[in-house]
């Protein structure tokens, strides 16, 4: 499908390496620790305090320029952190490198042409996304744990940073750090049927409304459309009153191509998944001035603070973990997936 002219995984990692080398990306050291507090699975915290000391731009100075126009980063990516062009033939996306990372080998698919990240996503995006997936664990046949966790935010309360549509992707073993015994991708726990007759699945175990469906080897981009469709329409059914799952075709999730919610997606080769928020971020009790902004990845089980007080917290008081995600997404606050 992508036509590259090396494993995937090859060049991803050369890339990364010699970019990190150049300097010509900018990796964040940071701490990881695995919080504990049952029901909630297992969630990964990283404290990345470099993320929080960026210099603050100068007000005054800027309001006597000109405007200016912002800054896209996928419009024209820099050769240094290009990876490929992808399809080989007529290429429609670009594979580059995350220019500020805190996970090795973080790497991003972004549309060519500049497309909303607020819009559905097409099939295209979802069938390079799952071939990414299936290329990177068929490079590492026979090595235990190598796999990709794909993301994509969408809307303003999703965590998403830029307007040009992209999904990104995250390693599974660069993810995991020495003591991650018990740690497991999250969206990859939602395995339970979530419906009587539709194939929808998730976690009992979670308090707030999520989807998940299972992705099938050879399955086309049409087939992962219907799959993310599904998905969407079963997100806003759920968080929209007098909704339900029995009438999905008559969701609208869109108006003029534009989603009308907000909503983190994840994929791995077995599972798409779906959490629909209503957040960008949430407070940490006791901590003056928090702010904890969450992304897309809190579908592979894990978040990040760039404060001290932060971290020590969420180490010493793991139950606000439950707090903040209750923030951030809708209440299971009834069991509509059955009725």
């Amino acid at each position: 499908m992508m036509g590259l002219w090396d494993t995937l995984r090859n060049l991803v990692v050369r890339k990364f390496t010699q970019a990190r080398s150049s300097q010509d990306l900018v990796f964040s050291d940071n701490q990881l620790a695995l919080l504990q507090h049952p029901p909630t699975p297992p969630i990964q915290l990283r404290y990345c305090p470099a993320l929080g000391k960026k210099p603050a731009s100068n007000a005054a100075s800027q309001a006597s320029e000109k405007p200016k126009k912002a800054f896209d980063p996928f419009e024209s990516p820099a050769p240094e952190l290009l990876i490929a062009q992808v399809p080989a033939t007529n290429p429609s996306h670009n594979l580059v490198l995350n220019k500020y990372p805190v996970i090795f080998n973080h790497f991003i698919l972004a549309t060519k042409e500049n497309k909303p990240q607020t819009d559905v996503l097409e099939e295209d995006d979802l069938y390079l996304t799952y071939a990414a997936l299936q290329a990177w664990k068929q490079d590492a046949v026979g090595q235990q744990g190598h796999s990709l966790f794909a993301f994509f935010n969408s809307g303003e309360h999703s965590g998403a940073s830029q307007p040009h549509r992209h999904l990104q992707f995250l390693p599974i073993e660069d993810m995991k750090g020495e003591d991650h015994d018990g740690w497991q991708v999250l969206c990859e726990t939602m395995i339970s049927p979530a419906h009587k007759s539709l194939p929808l699945l998730h976690n009992p175990s979670l308090t707030f409304v999520h989807f998940a469906t299972s992705l099938q080897p050879g399955l086309g981009a049409a087939g992962l459309h219907q799959k993310y469709l599904l998905l969407m329409r079963a997100a806003l059914a759920s968080i929209s009153e007098g909704r339900d799952l029995e009438s999905l075709n008559a969701v609208s999730i869109s108006h003029d191509r534009r989603t009308t919610f907000s909503y983190n997606l994840a994929m791995t080769t077995e599972v798409m998944a779906i959490l629909p928020r209503r957040a960008e971020a949430s407070a940490i009790p006791g901590v003056a001035n928090s702010s904890i902004a969450i992304n897309g990845t809190i579908l592979a089980g894990t978040m990040m603070v760039k404060a001290e007080e932060e971290w020590h917290s969420l180490c010493e008081q793991p139950q606000h973990v439950q707090k903040i995600l209750n923030d951030i997404t809708y209440p299971r606050m009834h069991d509509v997936l059955r009725d």
